[in-house]
């Protein structure tokens, strides 16, 4: 018996992983698709047209950048419900607006004319009782020190160049955004709870978490 069957998981479910950059995100997302056996869904960024224009000139390329994304974004949930669910997807839609265009807003990187547009399509698209939401969204978290650690650790080159003022604007905005999510049910995972890459057993007390809250939250999705 796999562990969805054990913790009485459907196999429709569909299970988005958030939190800033550094939390695990990834490796959370492979580990929950092998022990529920689900496919997992990732961020395609070999193929952004617009990625390294934008990091030449965040000015003029900001609203370009985020429209694509919400646009691969909402191709990508339609197709995960289309195929009938039994996914873990890595991010979510909701981060792209709540956090990276407003920043780019808040920054003066995209004009107020881009931001309004660009809000005014996630809502028609995503904020409408058509649009598909996950069934549970896992938030990760963990102290700011933690997750610089955690990037630092890596060793992304990129990663490497950006100022660890960056790293605590992010982190702040994400738990500015997360304590207002209300889109679809929430569970808060703290890092240091448990280490996926040293224990991977580990794994089995998240799932019984989810589980436990999938069946408190099944009747906001009737």
């Amino acid at each position: 018996m796999n562990l969805r069957e054990k913790y009485d998981i459907p196999p429709h479910t569909v299970i988005t992983i958030a939190g800033t950059v550094g939390v695990g995100k990834s490796t959370m997302t492979k580990a929950l698709a092998e022990a529920l056996n689900f496919r997992t869904s990732f961020e395609k960024v070999d193929t952004n047209p617009y990625l390294d224009k934008f990091y030449e000139d965040f000015e003029k390329w900001s609203f370009h950048l985020q429209v694509y994304f919400l646009a691969e974004r909402f191709k990508e949930q339609k197709r995960i419900f289309e195929y009938g669910g039994g996914f873990i997807q890595d991010r979510s839609i909701y981060e792209d607006t709540g956090i990276f265009a407003k920043m780019h807003f808040d920054k003066g990187t995209m004009n107020p004319t881009d931001y309004e547009t660009y809000t005014n399509l996630f809502e028609a698209m995503v904020l409408t009782p058509y649009f598909p939401h996950p069934d549970l969204l896992v938030y990760l978290e963990g102290p700011i020190d933690d997750v610089i650690g955690r990037i630092q650790e890596r060793g992304r080159e990129m990663e490497q160049q950006t100022p660890n003022d960056y790293w605590i604007e992010m982190h702040e905005r994400y738990e500015g955004w997360i304590n207002n999510f209300n889109s679809c049910p929430v569970l808060r995972l703290d890092i240091n709870d448990y280490d996926l890459l040293k224990n991977p057993d580990a794994i089995e007390s998240i799932v019984s978490r989810i589980s436990h809250m999938l069946k408190q939250t099944s009747h906001l999705r009737k």
